[in-house]
């Protein structure tokens, strides 16, 4: 943001947006604070529906955030990737961020992109390991160890996988995305898996995943809460914030 007219067409543009409570900008800070219950992948689309490109802080609580970046294990899919200088060969396709709101639901914003059109279920899986993809982080997560009175109250069937988030609809372009809500606490997901993969996939009797062209995972892990992340450099590369955003964009993140 440049100026006050870039400030008033970026906060006209978000109070456009259902749920939005309050919006308020620092000019000298390059900082815009959002209150509401819009998506954050909502969020930043529409500022960048402005001409201007955002990169999200932090959401909800301290450690009531997390995230989880899908990637492809696809064997043949990886093997015909070109990736852009300097970039890795991973395939990013998807950015699940999961913000706790009380202590028995969390909100699933779920974004994706560059996969066959069609449904889709997102579920935790039991572990993390994904040393083979979504073949090695097993079964739907069943979470009945974890499962307290208030949570329990909220499902339909208590005795089912609580791991089964909800489904997307992919388009014919390829991109999808969905704001589910779901009962489970962000500290009990942490270091699992989460998965995407088309709902004929035949998940019944503790079944994992294969690595398809359009089954994506990755592991959730915690994010950064409203103001937990004042950082400009990233102490891991040196880079600034926009050169790391600028080299995710080339491999695929949303």
């Amino acid at each position: 943001m440049h100026c006050q007219s870039c400030v008033n067409s970026v906060s006209t543009a978000l109070y456009k947006l259902p749920g939005i409570t309050n919006v308020s900008a620092d000019l000298k800070e390059q900082l815009v604070t959002i209150e509401g219950t819009a998506a954050p992948s909502a969020i930043v689309e529409t500022i960048q529906s402005t001409g201007r490109d955002a990169i999200l802080r932090g959401s909800g609580a301290s450690n009531g955030a997390a995230v989880s970046i899908l990637e492809t294990y696809h064997k043949p899919t990886l093997d015909a990737i070109k990736p852009a200088p300097g970039a890795s060969d991973r395939m990013v396709r998807g950015l699940a961020r999961m913000v706790q709101v009380n202590n028995s639901t969390t909100l699933v914003d779920l974004t994706l992109r560059g996969i066959a059109p069609g449904t889709y279920r997102a579920t935790i899986r039991e572990y993390g390991d994904l040393a083979k993809g979504a073949e090695s982080a097993g079964p739907v997560w069943n979470g009945a160890g974890t499962l307290t009175a208030e949570t329990k109250a909220q499902l339909s069937d208590p005795t089912a996988p609580r791991g089964v988030v909800g489904t997307v609809e992919i388009n014919k372009d390829g991109h999808g995305s969905v704001f589910l809500s779901h009962p489970f606490q962000i500290w009990e997901v942490i270091g699992h898996a989460f998965a995407v993969a088309p709902v004929s996939v035949d998940e019944s009797q503790g079944k994992a995943l294969e690595n398809d062209e359009n089954t994506v995972v990755g592991v959730i892990a915690r994010s950064a809460g409203v103001w937990d992340n004042d950082k400009t450099v990233c102490s891991c590369t040196g880079k600034t914030l926009w050169e790391e955003r600028k080299d995710e964009v080339k491999k695929g993140m949303l």
